[in-house]
């Protein structure tokens, strides 16, 4: 449990990082860029792309902060003590920005809202049984204990909210977890606890794929 709680339950930990007041309207401006991938108000169209539409601040800013560390080489990142985050359709997008810049376009997505999707019907009693309860015989603890019960996050911890999210994304992301988690290339910036990496590790492709469709039309 205190692992559970210390952890972040889907994308990183980053309770305790400083960052800068964000000005929304400053970030719409500077967000010209993201546009053609997470849409006009971050509500993108591509189930790959994930909507920033709603998201809380503090989360983005950590991504975007890991994103920008990725694209540095191994002993740069231990030598600036930042865990990189691979995301090669972000490759050159946020080299120019500075902390400020990070915290403005956060906070313009932020004070946008999310568009809700529509879970598979046959999916739904299995998606929203690991959501709220997760899955005791393998150990896989309840999305809800860190998301919400109803996916909106906890901006104060930076755990980000899933309500609304493509499930494409949501099942891409953890299929990454589990690859990292088994030592294959994947995703690894969910923190020293390694949270993510453990739940994924524990869920089979059916697993996700219900928990995923779910998510998309939590709300």
């Amino acid at each position: 449990m205190k692992k559970l709680l210390a952890g972040i339950l889907m994308l990183t930990g980053c309770a305790g990082f400083a960052m800068a007041e964000g000005d929304a309207a400053a970030g719409k401006n500077k967000a010209g860029s993201c546009v053609a991938c997470h849409g006009e108000d971050g509500n993108s169209m591509a189930p790959n792309f994930p909507k920033l539409a709603g998201q809380n601040a503090r989360y983005l800013v950590k991504q975007m902060q890991d994103i920008q560390c990725g694209a540095l080489s191994e002993e740069e990142q231990k030598a600036q003590k930042c865990n990189g985050r691979s995301v090669p359709t972000m490759a050159g997008q946020l080299d120019a920005f500075n902390d400020q810049d990070l915290a403005d376009i956060a906070a313009y997505y932020a004070s946008q809202t999310t568009s809700v999707g529509q879970a598979n019907p046959d999916l739904v009693a299995k998606g929203e049984e690991i959501y709220r309860a997760g899955i005791r015989s393998k150990g896989v603890a309840a999305c809800s204990a860190c998301h919400s019960p109803t996916g909106v996050g906890n901006s104060p911890a930076g755990y980000p909210a899933l309500g609304g999210q493509h499930a494409d994304y949501i099942a891409a992301q953890l299929e990454a977890f589990r690859a990292a988690a088994d030592g294959r290339p994947g995703r690894d910036n969910d923190g020293d606890t390694k949270i993510m990496r453990d739940v994924a590790q524990n869920m089979s492709d059916s697993e996700i794929a219900a928990v995923a469709s779910y998510i998309s039309g939590l709300h």
